[in-house]
């Protein structure tokens, strides 16, 4: 860990995010179908927040007139008593249509987040493994977090404060000059240069909160790693490093947000300090205008209440700035997730409605993975017809993984090469394959639910007696009935309260509920003892009777009832036939079987003389 708390990947982050700097007005077009559908709802909320300005310029006049009347000597009990009563009409009229306006433009900030939210998650949804292995699960928090509330607060209070503070200014200005023209241009002088040092500042705010929203993505993503990984943390006794870690990665995000708040401070504080100028500009001059008659009393109240109005335009240009750079910078970074596809999508013209049996061919496969000059995969060939129970073992890093992967539809694959009932995958879409195959991977996923929930996960319409019979069927059952609460226990984040061997069977039985043609099981009970394992498989094959099943195992032993077994070495299948057959070549899968079995035997021979 650098000094300053950046690791190098948090400078390959910033480097990459820099290299598609794009021009951050473009986004605005992510939210142009909103304001189409909104547009009523906007023209009504925007024309009751332009009343409410009009009604509030109309006060100061009735002020005027109620002063130039006390100043003439005509000021009645009755009149005085009108001008109040129209005050407070007013002051209703505006308190009822500013309920309207925040209805209505403040209700649409919320809508527009709702529906960002909801399209950011259904288009991540989409997207392919490739995205999450460049894209952390912290930035993609922070962007459904952080930056959709700067989007929300810009289209929401700083929209309606730009609208307000424009035609607040603008009508204060004209109301000014009707009183006095040359006055009015002697207390807007200053304004330029309010406007100078806005643009000025506008383009180093746009950077600055660019950088502390990917500090907090990466500040967001330290702690997800840290506390999945609390065991293993606690194991290495790294608590205090992590802590240490964790300062350093906030010491940066504060840092970061001192020198944005260091130009937002400067906005504020010049923004009032002009306000006040002209201030003084219009008390000097307008003071004087006053006692030599050129304007009457009335009148230089009313202008001074004008450029109060006015002081809310200056001092807001400033904020409301800040909410656009922040809203805009939020969006840009929203809009490039929005641009992420996937590699692997639904072929133009899919076969729609083809119902899989689960026979599959392989042609001559290769396959390696991007920006990876290595091939994993080198030319396969392999048919599986239906029904059979195929075993798949290696060494590790010898492809088998990556053909489950593939076989699974989560990476392209060329044409022509993989078949599923003699119909190439590519023809298919996506969801026809995946739809077909039941898939356990090696990284088991629970959620933090009921154990019901995450065997019913993929069939929310499953009956307690489907759940139970594939519960059986993964030899977990008996386990879930000794737990207090049964199949209704819930079982932490990502299944933190099971063992190893319990999440693996777990995750087994939930692709046994799909029912589906074909089922992987990727090295899914690789917690579990040899002999458990092989009464699992044995379990699952006959529950599994006319299903494809491919199970691929680092052991030998638990697939000997396998209806053929391939051997893959280097990417390559190098051997294949049934366990006997296999034994009797003498070759790379007899020799790790009897490594495998001298070695369980072994340590069998070793725990029992330990009982002794």
């Amino acid at each position: 860990m650098k000094p300053g708390g950046k690791t190098d990947a948090t400078s390959h982050f910033a480097a990459e995010k820099a290299a598609k700097e794009v021009n951050p007005w473009s986004a605005v077009k992510v939210i142009s179908p909103y304001l189409k559908r909104y547009s009523i709802r906007i023209t009504v909320g925007f024309l009751a927040l332009i009343a409410v300005d009009f009604l509030q310029l109309c006060v100061p006049r009735i002020i005027k007139n109620a002063v130039d009347d006390l100043q003439a000597g005509l000021a009645t009990s009755n009149r005085l008593l009108v001008y109040g009563a129209i005050i407070i009409a007013i002051a209703l009229a505006i308190a009822m249509l500013r309920f309207v306006w925040r209805i209505l433009l403040l209700g649409f900030s919320r809508r527009l987040e709702m529906h960002l939210r909801n399209r950011m998650i259904s288009h991540i949804l989409t997207l392919d493994k490739a995205f999450f292995q460049r894209r952390t699960t912290g930035e993609i928090m922070a962007l459904a977090t952080n930056d959709l509330s700067s989007v929300q607060l810009a289209t929401g209070m700083g929209l309606v404060a730009a609208v307000d503070a424009l035609f607040m200014g603008l009508a204060a200005i004209g109301f000014m000059a009707f009183i006095d023209w040359r006055l009015t241009l002697m207390a807007i002088a200053p304004m330029p240069l309010l406007a100078i040092l806005t643009r000025f500042l506008s383009s180093r705010l746009h950077r600055r909160f660019k950088r502390v929203q990917e500090q907090f993505s990466i500040l967001t993503e330290y702690v997800r790693s840290s506390f999945s990984s609390i065991r293993l943390i606690k194991a290495y006794n790294q608590e205090t490093q992590q802590a240490g870690r964790f300062d350093r990665l906030g010491t940066t995000y504060v840092r970061d947000n001192l020198r944005l708040a260091a130009i937002y401070g400067t906005l504020f504080p010049l923004s009032g300090l002009i306000g006040n100028l002209s201030l003084f500009i219009v008390l000097f001059f307008g003071g004087r205008m006053t006692i030599h008659g050129t304007i009457t009393a009335g009148d230089f109240v009313a202008f001074i209440t004008y450029l109060f109005m006015m002081t809310w335009p200056m001092m807001a240009l400033g904020w409301v700035s800040d909410l656009f750079q922040r809203g805009v910078t939020s969006l840009d970074r929203i809009h490039a997730l929005l641009k992420e596809q996937p590699a692997l999508r639904s072929p133009a013209g899919a076969e729609q409605g083809i119902s899989i049996r689960g026979a599959i061919s392989i042609r001559s496969l290769s396959f390696g993975y991007p920006n990876q000059p290595r091939l994993v995969l080198k030319n396969i060939s392999l048919d599986i017809r239906q029904g059979l129970l195929l075993g798949v073992v290696g060494r590790t890093g010898s492809g088998k993984t990556t053909l489950c992967h593939l076989l699974a539809r989560l990476y392209p694959v060329p044409s022509g090469q993989i078949l599923l009932d003699g119909t190439d995958i590519n023809r298919l879409s996506l969801a026809t394959v995946r739809g077909a195959i039941a898939y356990v991977p090696q990284e088991v996923v629970l959620f933090s639910e009921s154990i019901a929930f995450n065997i019913s996960m993929g069939r929310k319409d499953a009956t307690w007696k489907e759940i139970e019979e594939v519960a059986r069927a993964a030899a977990i059952h008996d386990e879930i009935m000794a737990m207090e609460h049964g199949y209704q226990t819930r079982i932490g984040e990502r299944g933190v309260k099971l063992s190893g061997g319990q999440r693996q069977r777990l995750a087994i039985a939930r692709a046994l509920l799909l029912d589906r043609p074909i089922i992987i099981i990727d090295d899914g009970l690789s917690a579990v003892d040899m002999e458990t394992e092989h009464a699992i498989i044995r379990s699952i094959a006959s529950y599994l009777k006319g299903h494809t099943c491919i199970i691929v195992s680092h052991r030998l032993a638990p697939l000997a009832d396998a209806d053929e077994i391939v051997v893959m070495e280097e990417g390559r299948i190098v051997e294949r036939g049934t366990h006997s057959q296999l034994l009797e070549r003498s070759g790379f899968y007899a020799t790790i079987y009897y490594q495998q079995t001298s070695l369980a035997g072994a340590s069998e021979l070793a725990g029992r003389a330990d009982a002794t």
